[in-house]
């Protein structure tokens, strides 16, 4: 499975761009594994004669904590850090909130690493690129997919001690939540001001958010988005944690993704909700004419919706190493509040895996309730859509009930252990980027597990505030 690099701009259009914004800066961004940002900042005739900007390969390979695999340097990527290309999707650009003369856009690596294996080329190791590889195999199959994230996301503020409570919102504030604030207007209208600074800010960067809570956990808020193509989706949730983290912190305390913050508390949810529609035939100037592929005329579900839901059942166990990627995740899933345990199936019900919500035959869709809030959006995004594209090529039924065959794993080791031996995903994402994942995670679980108390030394430290 070859993943194609993104096709480079000219440097016409490179400069085009750049005047329109009349941007002496360019930010290019660059997300890995877990999602963080990384990158560099340019001037514009330098992102304009580079056409883009060059970045050290050793950003691919590393951990949550910066750690250095050594599984992945030398074997996987090349031990000298070999720079890469990142080459700019001009479909990304935008100003960046707040910093006049200032854009930023998001790329993908390429360019050729040498490592163990050979030369490979670094938009092999890009999550960026693996979902529009799995995108590819839709539009030419005459498929449109369509998708809704829903992230849960906590605003905390730590105390003198270092522990977590829920953050004063402003001078005179009430400064403890109680039970009774679940789905509080009261308490949402607390953060206003925090709100209306990120909802601009989205507005800036074509983020589609749609309305937000408060959560059923100590100061939990939960933020919808449009529905809408889901490369530009995946790229709003990379570009939505990253803002709202950095907000937060302009307001005096931290927004979190992190997936059980709270033991005794619900845990933070990543859900995506998954339409989509086939070609029926190509129309005059209107363009194609697209059918839902999910619902039958009359509204009732179709076979394609079962097939759909048959892979990722299927294929669930091992896509869990990209659904729940720490350890945290994992205490989401067995101290559980509608958190699934096993790759179930069914309508309406929040304790699935695989949600069919009530819904019109046009609107028909799955959610996958799986993801946590620490779970990358591009790999989320194109596990789901590539294992349900897995599952329309088989064409089987889907498993009722909760057999042990759709039991999922328990902890991190038995997701990437399932992940490592995934022929599957080994299809739809290639070696370099599967092995590499898994190296890196086998990596950060050794160095948490050798810790004196890893929920608060490497959990509560690190992965609280950059998941």
């Amino acid at each position: 499975m070859t993943i194609e690099p993104l096709l480079l701009a000219s440097k016409d259009e490179l400069r085009a761009v750049a005047q329109a914004h009349d941007a002496r800066w360019v930010e290019c961004a660059l997300g890995d594994f877990t999602s963080v940002a990384r990158g560099k900042l340019v001037h514009a005739d330098d992102f304009v004669s580079l056409g883009g900007c060059r970045l050290p390969s050793v950003v691919m390979g590393l951990t949550l904590t910066s750690g250095e695999p050594e599984a992945v340097f030398g074997p996987l990527l090349p031990e000298s850090y070999d720079d890469m290309h990142l080459r700019p999707d001009l479909a990304t650009l935008r100003p960046r909130p707040g910093r006049p003369g200032e854009v930023t856009v998001i790329c993908e690596p390429s360019g050729p690493l040498q490592s163990a294996g050979g030369a490979i080329d670094a938009s092999a190791w890009s999550p960026r690129a693996a979902l529009r590889s799995v995108l590819a195999r839709f539009a030419a199959a005459g498929l449109e997919a369509q998708v809704a994230p829903e992230l849960e996301m906590f605003l905390l503020s730590r105390d003198a001690q270092g522990g977590l409570r829920a953050p004063h919102a402003h001078v005179g504030a009430p400064t403890h939540e109680r039970a009774c604030e679940v789905l509080s207007l009261e308490r949402l209208s607390h953060f206003n001001a925090y709100f209306d600074e990120l909802y601009a800010a989205c507005e800036a960067l074509a983020i589609p958010v749609n309305g937000h809570a408060h959560e059923s956990a100590l100061s939990q808020y939960e933020v919808n988005f449009r529905h809408g193509e889901p490369l530009a989706q995946a790229d709003a949730v990379f570009r939505f944690k990253r803002v709202a983290r950095e907000i937060a912190a302009r307001h005096g305390y931290l927004c979190s993704f992190a997936p059980k913050p709270f033991l005794g508390e619900p845990g933070t949810g990543m859900h995506w909700h998954f339409s989509v529609h086939h070609r029926t035939a190509q129309a005059g100037p209107g363009g194609a004419d697209w059918r839902p592929l999910f619902a039958t005329p009359d509204g009732a579900d179709s076979p394609a919706l079962q097939h759909f839901i048959a892979g990722l059942q299927k294929h669930a166990p091992a896509a869990m190493a990209f659904f729940a990627p720490h350890d945290m995740a994992f205490d989401r899933i067995a101290l559980s509040n509608a958190s699934p345990s096993h790759a179930s199936w069914g309508h309406e019900s929040r304790s699935l895996a695989f949600r069919v919500p009530a819904s019109g035959a046009s609107s028909r869709r799955v959610e996958n309730r799986l993801p946590g809030g620490d779970a990358n959006p591009y790999l989320t995004v194109a596990a789901t859509l590539g294992l349900g594209w897995l599952g329309l090529q088989a064409a089987e039924p889907p498993l009722a009930g909760m057999p042990e065959g759709l039991r999922l794993p328990r902890s991190l080791p038995q997701a990437l252990d399932a992940l490592q031996a995934s022929a599957a995903l080994r299809d739809l994402f290639g070696a370099p980027l599967i092995d590499t994942f898994v190296a890196i995670k086998r990596h950060e679980h050794v160095e948490r597990a050798a810790l004196a108390d890893p929920r608060a030394e490497w959990d509560l430290t690190h992965l609280l505030e950059l998941g």
